[in-house]
């Protein structure tokens, strides 16, 4: 599971501030107090905008070829945090969201890597893609699981 390090948190507490004075801005509410969940919010949508358009480049297939070809160069083309570079190139699922990537766009990274959603859903939960794909069989986790929090 991935360790949040000081520069990450301060990126994350970037993203949370929202946006003060910003026209037809809304108060977002903050703590949405859903264990074991990680909420996409209109000010991780702001934090991770660059991270999401790399995600949506990986649509067309020249793009693709171009990250697996040589990922650094590819990612150079993209504004991304120092923080966020990291998960995209270790492959941290959990910490991409927790940096503003949205689930159905950083995905896109895994079907570039032939991986599937029961993969990634594994590691974000800390158990290998079989066991999580009997956990889904079986019903899903549930609150109290030893992999919920």
């Amino acid at each position: 599971m991935h360790e949040i390090n000081d520069i990450e948190q301060a990126e994350i507490a970037k993203g949370a501030k929202g946006a003060k004075g910003a026209k037809g801005a809304r108060a977002v509410k903050k703590d949405f107090d859903i264990p074991g969940t990680f909420v996409f919010t209109p000010a991780h949508a702001r934090q991770g905008y660059h991270l999401n358009m790399f995600c949506m480049s990986l649509n067309k297939t020249e793009n693709r070829e171009a990250f697996r070809a040589d990922p650094s160069a590819y990612l150079d083309k993209f504004k991304l945090t120092p923080a966020q570079r990291k998960a995209v190139e270790t492959r941290d699922w959990l910490g991409m969201l927790q940096l503003g990537g949205n689930i159905y766009y950083t995905f896109k990274i895994a079907i570039a890597d032939g991986l599937s959603m029961q993969h990634v859903s594994g590691c974000m939960a800390g158990i290998s893609e079989e066991e999580f794909r009997q956990m889904m069989v079986k019903g899903g986790r549930r609150l109290g699981d030893p992999h919920t929090e």
